[in-house]
Order: C-alpha cells, then sequence, then structure tokens
C-alpha cells in the first residue's frame, strides 16, 4: 500500500530483521522523496540492532558508534528471533485518570 504524504514513520517495537525494517521505513521514501524513521529498542533489542545498523550506514547515514560496536548475531540466534518475536507488555495510550473513572460507572 503507498500512502501519499507519508514523511515519517515511528517503530515502537524493533523490527527483527534488516529486511523488514528497510520495509517499514521505506513508507517514507517512495517516489524519489525524503523522509525520518525513529525507532524505538530496548535492551533486550540490542541484539537485532547490528544488522539494522550495518544497513543503515550501507545507505549513508549515520550510526552511532556505541551501535557498531554491540555484537553480531549468530545464524541460529537470528533465525530464533525471527520465529518468535520479543514479547512485550501492552501499552495504554488512555490515561489512568479516565481508567479509574470508567471502573466507577460500572
Amino acid at each position: 500500500i503507498d500512502f501519499k504524504g507519508v514523511n515519517m514513520v515511528i517503530n515502537y517495537d524493533l523490527p527483527t530483521s534488516a529486511v523488514e525494517y528497510i520495509h517499514r521505513i521505506g513508507r517514507t521514501g517512495r517516489a524519489g522523496h525524503t523522509g525520518k524513521a525513529v525507532t524505538f529498542f530496548t535492551e533486550d533489542d540490542k541484539p537485532l540492532l547490528r544488522s539494522i545498523a550495518s544497513v543503515i550506514q550501507r545507505a549513508g547515514c549515520p550510526v552511532p558508534d556505541y551501535i557498531k560496536h554491540f555484537p553480531k548475531l549468530q545464524s541460529k540466534q537470528k533465525k530464533k528471533f525471527i520465529k518468535k518475536p520479543l514479547t512485550r507488555e501492552s501499552i495504554c495510550t488512555t490515561p489512568q485518570c479516565f481508567l479509574k473513572k470508567g471502573k466507577r460507572k460500572m
């Protein structure tokens, strides 16, 4: 699907592979347009960052030095992450005060 006018992508969860990362952020650069991508990651995501960072660097974009020094994943570890991605706690965007009010009404 091509959405016109997308100039920024925010990844709230780190993709499990560099290919998936490229697919996600590619939404910003369709038909010669430029865009930005922001990706949030946790300590648990560190093993996946190295392969994504190398793709970013090959594209000519800056990569922080600390990410370049993360250890590389072995092929067995990569397959494990792809088959069973990290489980994360759900994120609730509803303010707690609204949730409490809703419980009182019930």
